[in-house]
């Protein structure tokens, strides 16, 4: 016998009076923070070049935040997943398909699209340089690749009953060889012996659309917290590569130099070598490696 609800209607009779126009309904978007690692010239010919860790913004061609940047991204179509959005997404912006393409969070905050009630599904997109064709938009008059810098400016930490609050403010910079955008973005830690809630606030902007600095700086710290403890980074990397150029990236990610010894014993179950060793790179050949596809 069919299960009658507390107005006697059967699932068949709810669903033929439900009203869907009876309910405030959101968009819902899906934003790109999209990673790439890319080589700056060297000073000789004799010395590896440096690293560089980049996002890729476009420049909004319409209302609002005309002229400003804002991540890849775009609505969800009807039929369509948000996992599915963003595969789509990143294949219209950069010509690259089957990636790393993580789910950052969900972004709800009221008011962060002036246009309507807007909710962000975003993604995290580690993508190899190489394979990169730019491409704006149909809301877009330019897509850019921008360096990225993103350091503590102050820390302060508060107990309080069963707990403490520890406030961060982070400055956020990010330079092409035209602009440069900057905001100051605050992650407030409340940790008690039942919870730990984290909150990210922008506290002042210049140049990023919408809430998006504070998109690309949860995305930044999602990037750090797992090149730590996973293979994340082999995703920014090309298929053959040296030892020293994996440290590299992963300086660059993590903003600071790491020992070379301690680092090679830390990756040595992530990579395999290979019988391929570098060619017309101006110093004595390196063995290449490859990752490591049975790594768990």
């Amino acid at each position: 016998m069919e299960m009658l609800d507390r107005d006697g209607l059967t699932e068949r009779e709810f669903l033929g009076d439900y009203r869907a126009e009876d309910y405030e309904r959101p968009s819902v978007a899906a934003d790109m923070v999209i990673f790439t690692v890319t080589n700056t010239e060297a000073d000789s010919y004799r010395k590896l070049p440096d690293k560089e860790l980049r996002i890729l913004l476009i420049r909004r061609g319409g209302h609002p935040f005309l002229g400003k940047w804002a991540l890849p991204g775009g609505f969800v179509r009807p039929g369509e997943t948000t996992e599915q959005a963003a595969a789509r997404e990143l294949r219209e912006e950069t010509g690259v398909a089957e990636v790393y393409l993580e789910q950052l969070y969900t972004f709800s905050d009221i008011g962060r699209d002036p246009r309507t009630w807007v909710m962000s599904c975003s993604y995290m997109a580690l993508i190899n340089s190489d394979q990169v064709q730019l491409k704006a938009g149909d809301d877009a008059s330019d897509a850019a690749w921008f360096n990225v810098t993103y350091r503590l400016l102050r820390e302060q930490k508060e107990h309080i009953q069963e707990g403490y609050v520890k406030t961060l403010e982070y400055e956020l910079t990010l330079s092409s060889e035209a602009e440069k955008l900057t905001a100051v973005v605050r992650r407030t830690v409340m940790v008690t012996q039942t919870s730990t809630k984290t909150d990210t606030s922008i506290i002042s902007n210049d140049g990023f659309a919408f809430d998006h600095a504070k998109i690309i700086s949860c995305a930044i710290a999602r990037l750090r917290g797992k090149v730590n403890d996973s293979d994340i980074a082999l995703h920014l990397m090309p298929r053959l590569f040296t030892l020293t150029e994996l440290q590299q990236v992963y300086e660059v990610i993590l903003d600071k130099e790491l020992l070379k010894a301690a680092f090679r014993r830390k990756v040595t179950d992530l990579v395999v070598e290979t019988d391929h060793y570098t060619e017309n790179a101006g110093h004595r050949p390196s063995r290449l490696y490859r990752r490591n596809l049975q790594y768990l």
